[in-house]
């Protein structure tokens, strides 16, 4: 007979509830090939719209990203593999069209920083700037009211001085060579020293060599320093025009013009070395 104290043993069973399913990561690689792809659109449609010089310099970085295939040849162990095979050197004629393309906006901004200065709307027919086939000329200009130098000295005024720095500052973005004239205009200069228009020139010219450097401008980059006299007049109808006074400063463009003005190529800068 079971005892009045026995308690039926009760089972319950509970049915889990299932929240949706789990719709899978595929979406995420689809998103991420979207992106890609589009990423990789954006890169080429940049590349199209730029110069050859940034062409030139993105083909070469691809080409060589060290710079070192010529030493090491394309292994990752030193002395070892072979030479890049696919390494095409730029010919003569990209090498000057990139040039002039740096030149070309070189010449661009100094115009727009010299458009904000304070005294361009006094000076902006005085100077100057101009693409040539020996490479970007910029020309300080006086006239009888604006003038860069002191009548008679090689001192320059203070706008001349503040127009040679900040052209200074921004030639010393590009490793170009660079040439500076002088000029005067045909009147004799009077001294009973023998000092003459040739001394004038070349030292006017040899002054604004140093206020370029001063700005910017890394020294040893000033190849030349000229002093014309009156031999190379602007307006040759007027000899005593006060235009034909002037300083001139010349980047040159790397290539064929360097070599026809008789200038050197820049040589060939170091190659980093890795430690060992």
């Amino acid at each position: 007979m079971k005892s009045s104290r026995e308690q039926p043993i009760l089972i319950v069973r509970r049915r889990k509830r299932h929240e949706g399913g789990h719709h899978g990561g595929a979406w995420k690689v689809a998103f991420a090939d979207f992106t890609t792809s589009m990423m990789a659109l954006f890169l080429v449609l940049w590349l199209v719209t730029q110069s050859s010089d940034v062409k030139a310099a993105i083909a070469g970085y691809f080409q060589d990203p060290m710079g070192r295939a010529n030493e090491f040849g394309n292994s990752i162990i030193p002395g070892q593999g072979a030479q890049a095979q696919n390494v095409r050197p730029l010919t003569q004629q990209q090498i000057m069209d990139a040039s002039r393309d740096r030149l070309r906006a070189l010449g661009e901004r100094i115009r727009r920083r010299l458009e904000l200065s304070e005294d361009w709307a006094s000076v902006s027919s005085q100077v100057e700037v101009e693409l040539t086939d020996e490479g970007l000329r910029i020309q300080l200009l006086e006239d009888s009211v604006v003038v860069f130098f002191e009548s008679g000295s090689a001192a320059p005024s203070r706008r001349g001085r503040e127009l040679l720095s900040l052209i200074g500052s921004e030639l010393g973005a590009i490793p170009n060579r660079v040439v500076v004239e002088g000029h005067t205009d045909a009147r004799p200069y009077v001294s009973t020293e023998g000092y003459s228009n040739w001394e004038l020139s070349a030292d006017r010219a040899n002054t604004a060599r140093r206020i370029l450097e001063a700005g910017g401008l890394r020294p040893g980059r000033v190849m030349q320093v000229r002093g014309y006299a009156d031999n190379d007049l602007k307006d040759p109808d007027r000899p005593l025009s006060p235009r034909n006074r002037r300083v001139t400063i010349t980047m040159i463009a790397a290539g064929d013009s360097a070599l026809a003005a008789g200038i050197p190529p820049l040589p060939a800068p170091p190659r980093p070395r890795l430690p060992r």
